[in-house]
């Protein structure tokens, strides 16, 4: 993929949880943030990262859900995101994510080309994620399979 400084890779990813956050069923799941968190904010690439007042971003909220969690953060481009989505601790947690979260059939992650310094709202997020939604993989929002470079040129 072709980068270029003046632009930076925004992702969100929304969940549907199985059960509230301070369950039993969730304690590995929240218990494993901050230190997944610590290795996303020190990964070569990362830019920022949503946070609410927890430190991390579960007490935000999406789409109006009180089921829903959101993660979102801005990268210097994919390599650096995949590269911190599949290695390590966060790679063992993605293999369990449906013991925590429902399987649903609606895209769930979207990502886009921001200017660098921009930091994403979550209702711009919401909007990219319902665009990706209702038409697919286009240079406004994308996902993993079917990427963009920063100026709508298909990978």
């Amino acid at each position: 993929m072709t980068t270029n400084a003046a632009h930076q890779l925004a992702q969100v990813n929304i969940a549907r949880l199985r059960a509230p956050m301070d369950s039993p069923l969730l304690r590995d799941f929240t218990e494993a943030l901050d230190p997944v968190n610590a290795v996303a904010d020190g990964a070569d690439g990362f830019v920022w990262r949503l946070q609410g007042e927890s430190g991390d971003a579960t007490d935000v909220p999406v789409f109006g859900d009180d089921w829903l969690i959101v993660n979102m953060s801005v990268w210097r481009d994919l390599p650096s995101l995949t590269a911190s989505m599949y290695t390590g601790r966060h790679r063992e947690l993605l293999k369990r994510r449906y013991e925590w979260f429902e399987r649903v059939a609606e895209a769930m992650t979207a990502l886009w080309w921001v200017e660098a310094g921009h930091r994403p709202s979550v209702a711009e997020a919401e909007e990219r994620l319902l665009r990706l939604r209702g038409q697919g993989p286009t240079p406004y929002a994308f996902d993993l399979r079917t990427t963009f470079g920063p100026h709508g040129r298909e990978d």
